[in-house]
C-alpha cells in the first residue's frame, strides 16, 4: 500500500485480475458516477475532484473515484507500458470487481481519453459522459506544442524537483486564476509525486480517437476553458462536429481545471445533465 498522505483520504483497494492493486473511493447511494482524473505529477482522484464528488453524493448519487494505476494510492509499476488500453482495462476490471453494470463517467484530460475509449469498448455500460478538455482527440505530438506543456517541461527539467516547482507548474499551466490553488492541494500532490516513477509519463501512449467519436451514442456534456493551455483548442470543434449527442460549454476565465476554477457551475450543470438527459 502507498504511504499515507496528510489530507488525502484512503478508501478501498481492489486486487485486479491483471495483478494490479487499484485504490478507489466509494461513497453515497443512487445512480453510479465514476470520476476519472487526469495525468500529471502527483495526481489522484481526490485531488482532482474533491470539490465535485461530495456534491454529487449530497445530490443522491453513488460516486466511484479511483486513482489510476501509476497515481494516487494505486500501484505504480515500473514494468508495464502505460498505454490507454491498459488504463481502460484496469477501470473495466475495477467496475466488475465492485459489481457495477451501468454508470455515468466523468473524465478530464487523460481521464477524458480513458472515458472515451472505455465507452467505445463498453457502450452498454456507459449511460452518460461528462468530459472536461479530454485527451485522445488529437495526435499525441500536438499536445506537446501547447504552452502548458512547455511550462511543464521548463519546470520539471531545469533542476531538482521541489514542492515549489510543482506548485509553479500547477499555477502557470493548469489554471487561469491561481487563487484556487491552496497549500493542501500542493501537499497532496507533492506527497504522491514522491512515490511515482517516470514510467507512467515516458511510456504513456494515447491514440487519436477523433474519427471514432461518432460511434458514441450516449449523451455527452463537455466543458472547455477558453484559457486552456494544455489541450489544443481545435479539440472544441472536434468534439462539437463529431459527437452525435453533445452539449458543449465554453467557460471564460478558465484553464484546464474547470471543475476546480468554476466548481459551482460545473457541479450544478453536471447534476442537471445526469438527472435530465
Amino acid at each position: 500500500m502507498a504511504i499515507q498522505i496528510a489530507g488525502l483520504p484512503e478508501g478501498q483497494y481492489a486486487n485486479l485480475p491483471n495483478g494490479q492493486c487499484l485504490h478507489y473511493l466509494d461513497q453515497g447511494a443512487g445512480p453510479v458516477v465514476v470520476f476519472l482524473h487526469g495525468s500529471g505529477s502527483g495526481a489522484s482522484g481526490h485531488s482532482n475532484f474533491k470539490y465535485n464528488y461530495p456534491y454529487l453524493v449530497d445530490q443522491g448519487f453513488r460516486v466511484i473515484v479511483p486513482d489510476l494505476i501509476g497515481y494516487g494510492y494505486s500501484d505504480k509499476p515500473e514494468d508495464v507500458q502505460y498505454h490507454l488500453d491498459f488504463f481502460v482495462e484496469c477501470i473495466k476490471q475495477l467496475l466488475v470487481h465492485i459489481g457495477i453494470e451501468h454508470c455515468a463517467i466523468v473524465g478530464n484530460s487523460l481521464g477524458g481519453a480513458i472515458a472515451i475509449k472505455f465507452t467505445l469498448d463498453n457502450p452498454a455500460v456507459v449511460d452518460k459522459l461528462i468530459l472536461m478538455a479530454p485527451g485522445g482527440i488529437e495526435e499525441q505530438a500536438d499536445y506537446f506544442h501547447m504552452p502548458g506543456m512547455q511550462v511543464m517541461k521548463e519546470v520539471f527539467t531545469s533542476g531538482p524537483m521541489a514542492p515549489e516547482r510543482l506548485e509553479d507548474f500547477i499555477r502557470r499551466g493548469l489554471v487561469y486564476d491561481d487563487s484556487v490553488i491552496d497549500e493542501q492541494l500542493i501537499n497532496e500532490r507533492w506527497g504522491i509525486f514522491q512515490q511515482q516513477n517516470s514510467q507512467v509519463i515516458t511510456s504513456m501512449v494515447v491514440p487519436n480517437m477523433a474519427s471514432r467519436l461518432g460511434e458514441i451514442s450516449c449523451p455527452i456534456l463537455a466543458f472547455w476553458g477558453v484559457n486552456e493551455m494544455m489541450m489544443p483548442e481545435t479539440g472544441i470543434q472536434t468534439l462539437a462536429k463529431n459527437c452525435r449527442h453533445i452539449r458543449l460549454t465554453l467557460v471564460s476565465e478558465c484553464g484546464h481545471w474547470v471543475m476546480v476554477e468554476h466548481r459551482d457551475m460545473f457541479n450544478r450543470s453536471s447534476v442537471d445533465f445526469l438527472r435530465n438527459n
